[in-house]
Order: C-alpha cells, then sequence, then structure tokens
C-alpha cells in the first residue's frame, strides 16, 4: 500500500482498519463540530459510537488544550487526523500586510496543534478574492506568504492541504493544480472537496478532478450539492455522482481520509451518515 511519507502513516493504519465497503478501503472522519458534547471526550465517544475512527479538529490556542485533546483522543481510539484552519478571517493573499501577518500566525498556531493532536495536515483556504483584487495578485501575494510557513510545516511533519472553496479563486481545474505544483514541496498538497464544485461541473466534474489531482490528494471532504434546487443536500441526496467519485479516487490510489463535513446532529444522525459513507466506500 502506498502512502506519502511525510505523515501518511496515521490515515493508512486507519484506512486499513476499516471494516466493509467494497475493495478499496478509506479512513471514515467527520469533523468535530458535528459532534454533540461539551469535551472531547463526549465529542470522540460520540464518533467513535456511530462508527468513525478519525476527527478532524479546529486549531487550539495553547498547549494544554492540545493535550487535553489528544488524551481524550487516545482514550477514545480516535485519530484527530487533521485541523481546519480556514483561512476566510485572515486571508493569506491579502494585500494588507496586517493582515496577512495574522494569517500567518493563525497558520503557525494550526501547524503547532496538528503537531501536538497527531494530525498529519492542516486545511489552508490559500486566497479569498474580492473585488478589489484580481485573481493574479491573490495568486502571487498568497504563495509568497505559505511559503513562508512550508519550513515550520516540515519541522513539524504536517502538510499544507490546499482545499478547493467558494472564494472566487482557482476555479478552473487547471489553475488549481498549476496553483499547488509552483510550490514544488511535498508540504503542499491538496485538500479537496467533493461538493464544492458540483455548481460548476460544465468546467469539470469532481471524478475529473480527482483523476487529475491524483497523488497531489492529500485529504477528502464529503459533502453532496443539489444543483437543481440550489441547496446542500445530504450525502447521497445531491448531485455527486458517487459512484464515478468512490472509484476516481481508488483508481488514483487514495487511502486516506474521507472526512463528512456537515451539520451538527444527535447520535440517530450520525449514524445515518456513518451509513452512507459506508455506502460511499462500498462503490469503489
Amino acid at each position: 500500500m502506498e502512502f506519502n511519507a511525510v505523515g501518511g502513516h496515521l490515515a493508512v493504519e486507519c484506512a486499513a482498519d476499516h471494516e466493509g465497503g467494497g475493495s478499496h478501503r478509506f479512513g471514515k472522519a467527520l469533523c468535530i463540530g458535528m459532534l454533540p458534547g461539551e469535551t472531547f471526550a463526549q465529542q470522540f465517544a460520540a464518533a467513535k459510537a456511530a462508527g468513525f475512527a478519525g476527527v478532524e479538529c479546529n486549531p487550539l490556542s495553547n498547549e494544554s488544550d492540545r493535550r487535553a485533546m489528544g488524551e481524550a483522543a487516545d482514550a477514545a481510539g480516535i485519530v484527530v487526523h487533521s485541523v481546519m484552519h480556514g483561512g476566510w478571517g485572515a486571508p493569506l493573499s491579502s494585500p494588507d500586510e496586517a493582515v496577512a501577518a495574522q494569517g500567518l500566525k493563525d497558520m503557525e498556531k494550526s501547524i503547532l496543534t496538528a503537531k501536538a493532536v497527531g494530525a498529519d495536515a492542516v486545511l489552508l483556504v490559500p486566497a479569498v478574492v474580492k473585488e478589489d483584487q484580481t485573481e493574479a495578485e491573490a495568486w502571487a501575494i498568497s504563495q509568497r506568504n505559505v511559503r513562508k510557513v512550508i519550513p515550520l510545516a516540515k519541522e513539524k511533519g504536517v502538510v499544507i492541504a490546499v482545499e478547493n472553496v467558494w472564494n472566487n479563486f482557482t476555479y478552473k481545474l487547471d489553475d488549481f493544480v498549476r496553483y499547488i505544483d509552483e510550490f514544488d514541496s511535498p508540504f503542499v498538497q491538496a485538500y479537496f472537496d467533493v461538493g464544492n464544485h458540483v455548481i460548476r461541473s460544465d468546467w469539470a466534474t469532481p471524478q475529473e478532478w480527482i483523476r487529475t489531482l491524483g497523488k497531489r490528494i492529500r485529504k477528502v471532504h464529503l459533502k453532496d450539492y443539489h444543483i437543481e434546487r440550489n441547496e446542500w443536500s445530504m450525502l447521497l441526496e445531491g448531485s455527486v455522482d458517487w459512484p464515478e467519485v468512490a472509484m476516481a479516487l481508488a483508481e488514483v490510489g487514495y487511502d486516506g481520509w474521507l472526512t463528512c463535513e456537515l451539520g451538527s446532529g444527535d447520535e440517530s444522525y450520525l449514524r445515518d451518515v456513518s451509513a452512507r459513507v459506508d455506502r460511499i466506500i462500498a462503490y469503489a
């Protein structure tokens, strides 16, 4: 089984433990915001009870909280595999140096969180293009700032996973690929969100994105979008061609986490989501 040597053992080991599904195996995970509970222990217990093996957490500001999360995850048998940094609040593409500097501090916090809890990647929205900035300007500024945090990512063994989102930036597949490749670093890869570009499937479908990105894909978010109703939907109830998506992931050799990014809910809801992920995995 192939995997990237940069922290890749976590995802591969967990994926290999997955029971059920098709001939291809993935790790089942969900975002921590989906989970009920007031403590890390309660949240991780809920994830485990619903059939998930991994969780994507939010950045934590201090070592005490990071240590508490790591200990709670270990006790529950949960892998905290990724940190959802985001990047909307203080974009690394901002021409305002103070805003970009805050974004760099936030990325540092996220990378340190990842290191402390055992995660191997940080999700980054690298640019937010607004009316006062061109995509070319955002491209140059964001790349310059991302390069500033690559040394810390390398030191901590944490991949910066760039996500495709609704940010007016690299909407076209070739542009997204070129943006990642220009870093020429194993510490800058792709966080592919299946649902984010369904609305632009006339350019390229999610499965086409997956087949083109190939080994660049470090992590995968699962969500669905219904084009006719113009709204987010539950997994398997929108416009995503899940059999094609699952087969594409298998074809490119992806053996990492499939992380649900959906609304929160109770135990019954989480079990339903878990069962839907099993159906998706079975297509592979």
